[in-house]
């Protein structure tokens, strides 16, 4: 079949997509840039580069792949290969710690504002309690009423004996039985 001009070649892919976006490139990105910054990666670096340095110096010069007197530009060129990949991967890592910190952030302000709204309802809700108990009878006053109360009853008891008394002082002066 003939190919037109008006539709798309297909065209094969040899090699496989990399999805550079992933949460794997990621993680590694991360791990690698959480490791390059411990004391282990440093003594590690620094072992690598006296072997490399004393093979290089003191090995047999038949053995010797990178030559002092060339200033070990393969070591250089390794090492500055090294700082080149780890910066980006530093950067790499430090993006996605911003995203996550963002996130956390975001979570808590909202966290926040729930817990200032919920504040805010206790705070109403304990005020309401405050008016409603004012409108309650509290013990102590219910005791004053009460005093208050048998005080007023005892006084009536009282005026009233003191009439029975005049009231019976008098009669008894009208029949002149009692002598003063």
């Amino acid at each position: 079949m003939a190919e037109r001009l008006d539709t798309p070649l297909r065209r094969r892919r040899r090699l496989p997509r990399i999805n550079l976006q992933s949460e794997g490139v990621g993680r590694v990105a991360e791990a690698i840039a959480r490791f390059s910054g411990t004391p282990q990666f440093l003594v590690y670096l620094s072992i690598f580069v006296f072997v490399w340095l004393g093979w290089n110096t003191w090995a047999p010069e038949a053995w010797q792949f990178d030559k002092a007197e060339l200033g070990f530009t393969a070591l250089t060129l390794m090492l500055s290969l090294q700082a080149s990949y780890a910066a980006p991967l530093i950067l790499l890592a430090q993006n996605r710690q911003d995203d996550r910190d963002r996130v956390t952030a975001e979570q808590d302000r909202r966290r926040a504002e729930r817990n200032l709204s919920d504040t805010e309802y206790l705070t109403r809700e304990i005020a309401g309690l405050r008016q409603a108990l004012n409108d309650v009878a509290t013990r102590d006053f219910v005791r004053s009423e009460i005093r208050d109360l048998l005080e007023g009853i005892m006084e009536h008891d009282e005026k009233r004996d003191e009439k029975r008394e005049s009231v019976e002082r008098t009669d008894d002066d009208e029949d002149g039985t009692c002598l003063p």
